[in-house]
């Protein structure tokens, strides 16, 4: 079996996975935002809304925010060859959709590294995420959790931003 890891940065010559090496690579200022979308049934929409986003388990919205700054401060712990870094600053949009029955979560993520912080938007929008499943399940085990994403990236070699 021939492995390809042009590219991939994770992988040595000999294909065996590695934490890369960034002593090299300047400090800057870097950001990113990630989203992911959850997804309810109409009647635990309903229910959810007619309660003011507020569940046995406490107030939903504010919850998942500090679910989301406490996976975004264990990414590394969380993600085998992701760097510790100082988190400069986070925060979190969640925001009822007008029309659909959805909550739609944002993450954003400063550091001032030598690496990006990808990884810690995606963790902290799928802690808040998994946090908001969690306290809202008993309305209904149908809710889905999609479209977790990366939104945007500057301050590195190369920004993003998704389409």
């Amino acid at each position: 079996m021939v492995i390809m890891n042009e590219g991939l940065t994770h992988l040595d010559e000999s294909a065996r996975p590695r934490m890369v090496d960034i002593a090299e690579k300047a400090i800057t200022t870097r950001v990113a935002v990630a989203e992911a979308v959850v997804v309810f049934p109409r009647d635990a929409w309903v229910h959810l809304v007619d309660n003011g986003f507020t569940t046995k388990k406490g107030a939903l919205l504010d919850v998942a925010r500090v679910a989301g700054t406490m996976g975004v401060k264990q990414t590394s712990q969380w993600v085998p060859f992701c760097h510790p870094l100082p988190i400069d600053g986070c925060s979190f949009e969640i925001t009822p959709s007008p029309d659909l029955p959805q909550l739609v979560v944002r993450c954003s993520v400063k550091t001032t590294a030598r690496t990006g912080v990808e990884m810690e938007a995606l963790t902290g929008v799928t802690a808040a995420a998994l946090t908001i499943y969690d306290m809202t399940k008993a309305l209904g085990h149908g809710i889905e959790i999609q479209r977790t994403r990366l939104i945007s990236k500057t301050g590195g070699k190369q920004d993003y931003l998704a389409e």
